[in-house]
């Protein structure tokens, strides 16, 4: 076994790093222009009470905030990326809680205009949209806001809440430095006997390894280390829990459920239907571990056999078949959409290709309105890692469209539309692989991934969605939370998920709940299932040839949030307040299933 070692941050070359430098030449400038925000703040507030004056004003102060929060994104977002991508570089870490900070007091300084203009009322407002063109882009941001009337309160509240977002911030940062920043994991012994390096950055690829005593060290080492500190990190979300429940029953909300989708007007129907369509096809998965650990040929299959590849010839696919392989895939969206992706991969570094050390777990799409929508991987020359690319690929182009055709007030899309971007591209991308490539161990490949795509979506996050709810309930009905009920609970869940295909070691199953960030971004994680149902049914529209499919989605993708996330996707053709896009997505799942028993039951 060769030892692969994590090169340092500064052995790679700029060509494969993100280009920072198009953001600010260097941090001087990124600390100019954190004093030039700072500077207008008491400027901006000075216009406090202002809004009543008439059209005129209020189209000035709208505008003036959306430059103000505009600069103090791209400002937040240069210093976390600078920090992601090398997690363990202190001055990062001071860039990142710098700008958190600045960014906390924007937020605070520009709490006052929606409070105010609550206060001129929405039919003041409509009468002034008439008198003052420039207004009229604002149109829908008037009726979203005054739809959240009863839960916006007052000038003084809003102002402590604002200034509670870098302090409130603190608990997922901590838990961040502590899992990608200090845990410093044994490494993995393979059956040879040789050790491999265990990190944030590699453990998915080492899951996907065919050496089983290698895949279980690594494992266990990585559950382990989580459990040494389950009191610190349990503590650590049970504080972000309890900030969740504070904050929606500040602004005067039942739940923390409701409070989370009433933010994009989408009903909590919508989360209890993909709950319940969820466990009512379990069945699927349980057949799917069942033919798995038929193919390993292992008496019981663990969790750490779930990545194991069932083919020996693995494909090599390196960053730039990956890139020609997406396009390829995409080309039914038209060249237009294409060339954007391929000038972003080779010649606008919108992607932080290769691992390196302290770099952040993971993958992610992240930019700001006026920047590239940049992407943090750590790509591997795998299935795995062109599939991660596509989907990254899926939210950097969303973001791209939007932000070319909306202004920055729904330059923005909510985190309920975001994974059906991503995913698109996924489905598309696996649907043109499947047909251009034919040999059959590639193919065992490309569903290995498809599943595990699905295994992520379909399985991880409905089950994580269900601990989250489990979680949040009980703080609403002042019960307590700890390390133990918390992996006793997570354990439960997955038990139910695995049904008995797969054999639960309850401690290191338990503590899942640990390793997924996304739990301190309220109810974020179920939107990862909608997402890849509402993807699945949007390429079957594009791929099938149904006229319009391509211009629909567009449309989708142009929107930004300039219209409520459901009506986007009704939009694009697929309505997500019905069950029917998640039982759709579970057939093209159990289609998958189907096809790959037939390919190995043929070797």
């Amino acid at each position: 076994m060769t030892d692969h070692t994590i090169p340092k941050r500064q052995e790679l070359a700029p060509a494969h790093t993100w280009n920072a430098e198009s953001v600010f030449p260097s941090v001087k400038e990124w600390e100019a222009e954190l004093k030039a925000i700072q500077a207008e703040l008491p400027v901006f507030t000075q216009r406090k009470g202002g809004l009543k004056e008439g059209p005129q004003a209020l189209s000035e102060i709208l505008q003036a905030r959306d430059e103000l929060l505009q600069r103090a994104d791209i400002a937040f977002m240069y210093a976390n990326m600078t920090h992601a991508v090398e997690t363990t570089d202190q001055t990062a870490a001071e860039m990142s809680g710098k700008a958190r900070g600045v960014f906390g007091q924007v937020r605070a300084a520009v709490s006052f205009v929606e409070p105010e203009l609550l206060e001129v009322g929405l039919d003041t407002i409509q009468k002034w949209l008439l008198r003052k063109p420039s207004l009229a882009s604002y149109t829908h941001y008037f009726d979203d806001l005054f739809r959240k009337r009863a839960h916006i309160r007052s000038t003084e509240v809003e102002e402590l809440l604002g200034m509670l977002v870098d302090p409130f911030s603190s608990v997922s940062t901590t838990a961040g430095m502590l899992t990608d920043a200090d845990f410093k994991f044994p490494p993995a012994t393979g059956s040879d006997g040789d050790e491999l390096e265990v990190t944030q950055g590699n453990i998915v690829k080492i899951m996907t390894l065919p050496d089983r005593e290698l895949r279980r060290t690594a494992w266990e080492n990585y559950m382990d280390t989580h459990l040494a500190y389950k009191n610190t990190l349990s503590s650590n979300l049970a504080t972000s829990i309890k900030q969740n429940t504070f904050a929606a029953r500040a602004r005067r909300h039942t739940t923390t459920l409701e409070a989370s989708l009433a933010e994009y007007n989408i009903p909590v129907q919508v989360f209890h239907n993909l709950i319940e369509t969820f466990r009512a096809n379990l069945p699927v998965w349980h057949r799917y571990f069942a033919i798995r650990r038929k193919s390993l040929g292992v008496e019981q299959l663990e969790p750490y056999d779930i990545w194991a590849p069932l083919t020996s010839q693995q494909p090599n696919i390196p960053y730039k078949q990956a890139v020609d392989w997406i396009c390829r895939g995409l080309a039914p969206m038209g060249e237009a959409y294409v060339d954007p992706i391929r000038k972003g991969c080779f010649e606008e570094r919108w992607v932080d290709i290769y691992p390196n050390q302290g770099k952040s777990a993971g993958a992610f799409s992240y930019g700001s309105y006026g920047t590239h929508p940049f992407i943090v991987m750590s790509y591997g020359d795998t299935m795995l890692s062109l599939s991660t690319l596509a989907h990254e690929l899926g939210h950097s182009m969303h973001s791209y469209l939007s932000w070319i055709e909306q202004p920055y007030i729904y330059g923005d899309y909510s985190l309920f539309v975001a994974e059906v971007a991503s995913n698109f591209h996924q489905a598309m991308v696996r649907a043109y692989l499947l047909e251009a490539e034919n040999d059959p161990d590639f193919q065992i490949s490309l569903i290995e991934e498809a599943m595990s795509n699905f295994y992520r979506y379909f399985l991880v996050m409905p089950t994580l969605a269900r601990f989250e709810l489990e979680t949040h309930q009980r703080v609403e009905r002042g019960e307590g939370l700890s390390a133990a009920g918390m992996n006793e609970l997570m354990a439960d869940l997955y038990q139910e998920s695995f049904g008995d295909q797969v054999h639960i070691d309850r401690q290191r199953v338990g503590i899942n709940w640990a390793t997924f960030g996304h739990l301190y971004a309220d109810y974020y994680v179920y939107q990862y299932a909608t997402g890849i149902s509402g993807a699945n049914a949007l390429s079957r529209r594009i791929l099938s040839g149904v006229p319009g499919a391509v211009e629909d989605y567009l449309s989708f993708l142009k929107a930004g949030s300039s219209m409520y996330p459901l009506e986007a996707l009704k939009l694009a053709g697929v309505d997500l307040t019905s069950p029917e896009p998640v039982e759709q997505t579970f057939g093209v799942m159990a289609g998958m299933v189907d096809r790959l028993e037939e390919l190995l039951n043929s070797k």
